[in-house]
């Protein structure tokens, strides 16, 4: 019979393994006959090819939390999404896909860098929007989805840009020429987030 410790010890290798697969966050791709790119972190279709595999020091919030509650099918904060897409007349899957990627939809999530929320709003953004109380969901996801609409507005409606401002703020953005910038962090953001845009918009078929 096995010594306890030694049950400890292989338990701990178990959590410790599928922690580590939580943690990876692989974006794969495919362009297909219209010229359309596909993201996905869950490829379904034999067209898809590894963009980027990413590994994350410490498992996020979103990486912590089991794929079926990240609210990808809108059950979660559908009204309080809605309600702000349709104010800053932004497709509601947009918002999904930010809140997945930024917090897995965790209303208390507080990043080390100070980012409230499940839109992950910085204090000064948060204020700037009118967000009193950023761990509110409606006040956060009304303040993200005004930010994310003035961030469409500056860059053309170019959501990646956007997205790229949201992640490391429009001023990197410009200052690489309008483009992604050339940060880690950024370049695996972007394909993550357009990634759970997809995954929503085929969840949700028909819906803006």
């Amino acid at each position: 019979m096995a010594h306890p410790l030694a049950w400890l010890f292989m338990t701990i290798a178990l959590l410790w393994q599928a922690w580590v697969v939580e943690a990876r966050a692989d974006i794969y791709t495919f362009t297909d006959d219209k010229g359309v790119q596909h993201f996905s972190n869950m490829p379904a279709d034999r067209r898809y090819t590894l963009l980027m595999r990413t590994e994350t020091d410490t498992p996020s919030i979103a990486a912590k939390t089991p794929r079926t509650h990240r609210g990808i099918g809108g059950t979660l904060y559908a009204y309080e999404i809605s309600r702000a897409a349709s104010f800053c007349q932004l497709e509601s899957a947009l918002l999904h896909a930010v809140i997945a990627a930024e917090s897995g939809y965790n209303p208390r999530a507080l990043s080390g860098k100070g980012a409230i929320g499940l839109m992950q709003l910085m204090p000064g953004t948060a204020r700037r929007y009118g967000a009193v109380d950023p761990y509110d969901p409606a006040q956060n996801i009304r303040a993200g989805a005004l930010y994310l609409r003035d961030l469409l507005a500056m860059f053309n409606n170019d959501m990646r840009l956007a997205l790229a401002a949201y992640n490391a703020g429009e001023n990197n953005v410009i200052k690489y020429g309008n483009r992604i910038p050339p940060f880690r962090e950024t370049a695996a953001y972007v394909p993550r987030v357009m990634a759970f845009y997809q995954e929503y918009m085929r969840a949700n078929p028909g819906s803006s």
